[in-house]
């Protein structure tokens, strides 16, 4: 496959539109694991299931998962330069952004956390920018840092302009995730993107599966219904499949471009979150959602060079 990275691109062509698409589609998928991560570990006055287990189980079973689709597809073995990368990806999308996000949601609720990760868009435009030599117009960095505003402006809004112990952990969650997806889009520039993950969740085994083993509740009686299906939903959807589309939209689209697509995610999140956890839904949060979809589909027409 050719390298994307070193394709330059003015405007958005039908690459880059399929790219954005896959993008939104993976955050579609990605909005739903703050909700189902609160039911798989429940709160501090019902907890279901360990956030290690949580992190554990969901990277082990999505790792056997990925052994049988590399073995159906035939896959070659990475490439010795490859390895780092993998490995950066693993400790980033895998281990820290998943156990940082659970033990935060053991301490506010998934509306909280929601918000506190809306900037996570603006961190992978930064590395890309350091790391992969994309460059945009500063109309795109204007938007950029117009949306994670808006983000960061209705955080304060709704917590009433104080943090709390836990937004250190979602911070660190925010951290690991920009690492790992720009190490990950950058060997999806190289390789099948499904692929990817599925090798960053398979290097991952032996550190996980028998993290799952050993972190297994001794109660699995006492756990809820509601418990496991979150704890499946992010093992399928949050850790395997949501990936299939988004780094292969960011191999089409442009890490700069798709990242901003995230924007949306707190927002679909919380969206989410009234149905599947009863949270409220106020007239503020539908208002900002528009904002920041409304400056997410203006940066997706400004012109990046990779």
């Amino acid at each position: 496959m050719p390298d994307a990275t070193l394709a330059p691109v003015t405007q958005p062509s039908a690459s880059a539109r399929r790219g954005f698409a896959l993008g939104l589609l993976g955050v579609v998928l990605f909005a739903l694991t703050l909700p189902m991560t609160r039911l798989a570990v429940g709160d501090a006055a019902a907890p279901q299931l360990p956030p290690a287990f949580v992190t554990a189980g969901r990277a082990a079973l999505a790792g056997l998962l990925s052994v049988l689709y590399l073995v159906a597809v035939r896959a070659a073995w990475p490439r010795r330069p490859e390895w780092p990368a993998l490995v950066v990806s693993a400790l980033g999308t895998v281990l820290g952004f998943p156990l940082f996000l659970a033990l935060a949601l053991r301490e506010v609720p998934a509306a909280h956390a929601a918000v506190v990760t809306g900037v996570i868009p603006l961190a992978p435009a930064v590395a890309a920018a350091l790391a992969l030599g994309q460059r945009a117009a500063p109309r795109f960095w204007v938007l950029a840092v117009l949306g994670c505003a808006l983000v960061l402006a209705f955080a304060a809004l709704e917590g009433g302009g104080r943090l709390v112990p836990a937004d250190g952990l979602l911070l660190l969650a925010v951290a690991s995730a920009a690492i790992g997806y720009v190490a990950g889009a950058r060997l999806a520039a190289e390789r099948p993107p499904e692929q990817v993950i599925c090798w960053v969740l398979v290097i991952s085994l032996p550190l996980t599966l028998p993290a799952m083993v050993l972190t297994l509740p001794a109660g699995l009686a006492a756990v809820r219904a509601p418990a496991w299906l979150g704890f499946g939903y992010v093992t399928l959807f949050s850790m395997w499949l949501g990936f299939f589309a988004w780094y292969r939209g960011l191999a089409l689209g442009g890490v700069m471009r798709v990242s901003q697509v995230q924007l949306l995610q707190p927002f679909l999140a919380l969206l989410a979150a009234v149905p599947i956890l009863g949270e409220p839904l106020e007239a503020t949060t539908v208002l900002f959602a528009l904002a920041v979809s409304a400056v997410v589909f203006a940066g997706r027409r400004v012109p990046v060079r990779h």
